[in-house]
């Protein structure tokens, strides 16, 4: 800990960045961010700048080309500006259990504080909560699905 920290009143948790940068190897990630209250963990790792093998033997011929289909591929529109964000890098899960009904659904009132889905980050299940009264708008993830920091998740209008 560097002077200037111990000074300050600042402590940080070894295991918690030591845990975030098990997390980073696991998942392949270059930077994690944890957030709590007015406290912000930032682990990143710079990516190893691997040369090429050189090859002394001539490189075969490229195929040719596959032709493009013509297919069209939907863009999904950017979310809304009061879209739920992810605080965290996860799993989340729309309900408390899997034979549980989720907990909201698109057109669903809810109030400030009520449970939206819940991240899971290190076995810790953290409930992300509504951060005012609305209606459900969209639900950006699937049950199951890896979230990254800052991911929208819900739309509540």
């Amino acid at each position: 800990m560097a002077e200037n920290d111990i000074k300050s009143g600042m402590q940080v948790d070894v295991d918690l960045v030591r845990q975030l940068a098990e997390l980073l190897d696991a998942t392949q990630l270059t930077e994690i961010e944890v957030e709590h209250g007015d406290h912000k963990i930032r682990v990143a790792r710079k990516a190893a700048n691997v040369a090429a093998p050189v090859s002394y033997a001539p490189a075969p011929a490229a195929a040719a080309p596959a032709p493009v289909a013509a297919a069209v591929e939907a863009v999904p529109a950017a979310p809304a500006a009061n879209a739920v964000k992810s605080p965290m890098v996860g799993t989340v899960y729309l309900s408390g259990e899997p034979s549980a009904p989720a907990f909201v659904s698109v057109g669903a009132r809810v109030a400030a504080g009520d449970t939206l889905l819940i991240v899971e980050a290190m076995k810790v299940m953290n409930p992300i909560l509504a951060p005012s009264a609305g209606t459900v708008k969209a639900i950006l993830v699937e049950n199951g699905q890896p979230v990254e920091f800052d991911q929208p998740l819900v739309v509540v209008e």
